[in-house]
């Protein structure tokens, strides 16, 4: 899961896939593209958006996404338009290119919708953004369990 700081949206989405998930059968992870917070709990606001559906992501820390996570990982999925160019400029070859896709495509196929990023606004925000992340993690988690 991938957004530009890996502290509001890409945080949300990996809580909210590892829940839907057998964690001993999948690895779900979330970096940023930039490395403004690298090391940070994500936003207060993500963190109590998650708790209000019962998740608890204070374990999570920014990082900032590299080369190497094309070989970590079957299936990148990034938040925005942005973050697509951000990631697929680092892919290597085309294995690389073919893993990375816009999270709301699970629910808009072919669409290349935007999560908006609700950094700058209030918690509303975040709880319309976790609302979008869940519905495309259960359309991600169903067909992972396939």
């Amino acid at each position: 899961m991938v957004c530009l700081g890996n502290i509001c949206r890409s945080p949300l989405a990996e809580g909210i896939l590892k829940s839907k998930l057998p964690q001993e059968s999948f690895f779900v992870d979330s970096a940023g593209t930039g490395d403004y917070h690298v090391g940070d709990l994500p936003d207060k606001r993500s963190i109590k958006v998650a708790e209000k559906y019962g998740l608890d992501i204070t374990n999570q820390r920014g990082r900032q996404f590299t080369v190497a996570d094309f070989d970590a990982f079957d299936l990148i999925y990034v938040m925005d338009e942005s973050n697509f160019k951000n990631v697929t400029k680092l892919a290597r070859n085309d294995k690389d290119l073919k893993k990375v896709k816009m999270i709301l495509d699970e629910i808009y196929p072919n669409q290349n919708y935007n999560v908006p990023d609700p950094y700058t606004g209030g918690i509303q925000g975040f709880d319309s953004t976790y609302k979008m992340l869940d519905e495309a993690c259960g359309q991600i988690a169903k067909k992972l369990l396939k």
